[in-house]
């Protein structure tokens, strides 16, 4: 099988545990692209910092951000997008604060916030891909009705399990929103039928890419959707159970170039 686009998640798969991209993953990249597949990334991440990535990586590929809700271009320029509708964000925000559960909600190249987390841009500003990631705290979420803010995911962080599950049902009950999470203690939410699956089929169908052609890597419930759209669906060593349970393949973890053995075996040999 010729595989023409690998689609690869960003963190807990193509990144190792200090956000960096390995040597030898960055090597057997430039192989792939070197045989004229897209290397894409499909990521939960805000769009300037998968850009930042793609970048370090030189990739000149689209980009698939906020979990399916942006796809940009080679050339930067958002060719799809589903924003939340804005009457909806209001609503989702004020779930979140009546249970006391924090979160953030992404544009294009901001997070925005009712209170400043130095622990979040901590996250997404270290690491080889550093994106320079601002957060604009408000006051009144209404004052970005005014700016005409598009807002593309919601992300929300708890411990409690309970509380994330409850406020999930609460979300998926507004009948527009989709939902899904990364890691086992957040939620997200975006526009309803948004997912990273979604969006790599509307890309396929921009680069006359057939399913069959498709190898897609992820660790977490929000890459299930590509997965299973991909002819070949890998899971990271240190992917959930239930990613393992559906993958066609399993690979390394991120820790030891899971990514990298992916792209070596079924690309390059």
């Amino acid at each position: 099988m010729k595989y023409k686009l690998i689609a690869i998640d960003m963190d807990g798969t193509l990144l190792n545990s200090k956000n960096q991209v390995s040597s030898r993953t960055k090597a057997a990249i430039d192989m792939a692209k070197s045989k004229g597949v897209y290397v894409v990334l499909s990521t939960g991440r805000i769009l300037k910092s998968a850009l930042a990535y793609s970048k370090i990586l030189d990739l000149r590929n689209p980009i698939i951000a906020c979990n399916g809700a942006i796809i940009a271009d080679e050339s930067e320029k958002i060719i799809y997008k589903r924003p939340i509708e804005m009457n909806l964000v209001e609503k989702i925000a004020n779930m979140a604060r009546e249970r006391n559960i924090y979160y953030h909600f992404y544009d294009e190249s901001k997070f925005y916030s009712h209170i400043k987390v130095d622990e979040v841009l901590k996250f997404y500003n270290e690491g080889n891909g550093n994106s320079n990631i601002d957060i604009h705290i408000f006051d009144n979420i209404s004052e970005l009705r005014v700016k005409n803010v598009n807002i593309y995911k919601f992300l929300f962080v708890d411990e409690d399990n309970n509380k994330l599950n409850s406020l999930r049902r609460d979300l998926e009950s507004l009948g527009n929103i989709s939902t899904s999470s990364s890691w086992s203690n957040n939620i997200e939410a975006m526009s309803l039928n948004v997912s990273k699956g979604q969006a790599l089929k509307e890309l396929c169908k921009k680069l006359n890419v057939a399913a069959h052609e498709v190898i897609a890597v992820g660790d977490s419930e929000n890459d299930l959707s590509m997965l299973q759209f991909a002819g070949l669906g890998v899971s990271m060593g240190n992917g959930d159970e239930e990613i393992k349970n559906r993958a066609d393949y399993i690979t390394d973890t991120n820790d030891n170039d899971g990514v990298a053995k992916v792209i070596e075996k079924f690309i390059l040999e």
